[in-house]
């Protein structure tokens, strides 16, 4: 049993039925894309590229202070199944701590994520720091 999930708590909707669990308040779930985040932008295209970029040192060192803190770390990529190998490789070689990798996130950007639980977006702007809270507008669906 992986740390993320020994980490999840039971959970329950007001008439009492199980519903998906949920991890303590305290514990973040972070979903951390690699080309231009991590690293410079590799295009799918050019995987030769994959194999030498350099990581990010401000992104190797926060990502790995909040696996060392016990947040959950799961890279959430463009990449393809057939670039695993040497994306495990890469991340491994260069001392990234994390949980999972999924692959296949939609190209293109312009994300708009729905979901039942709480999420939280942090736009990358060219390094990784401590997170602050700060309030901005956002979407919402109408009552």
């Amino acid at each position: 049993m992986d740390q993320n999930t020994q980490q999840l708590k039971a959970a329950y909707n007001e008439k009492g039925e199980s519903i998906s669990p949920v991890l303590p308040n305290e514990v973040k779930n972070f979903l951390i894309d690699i080309d231009g985040t991590i690293c410079d932008d590799i295009p799918n295209e050019e995987p030769e590229r994959m194999v030498t970029v350099l990581p990010y040192p401000d992104a190797l060192n926060i990502l790995n202070k909040w696996y060392d803190e016990g947040h959950v770390v799961t890279f959430f990529t463009s990449r393809t199944e057939e670039h695993r190998q040497v994306t495990e490789e890469w991340l491994n070689r260069n001392g990234f701590k994390y949980h999972g990798i999924l692959f296949g996130k939609p190209r293109g950007g312009n994300y708009h994520w729905i979901d039942n639980h709480i999420v939280k977006a942090t736009r990358f702007k060219g390094k990784f720091t401590d997170l602050v809270v700060e309030k901005h507008e956002i979407e919402v669906f109408k009552d």
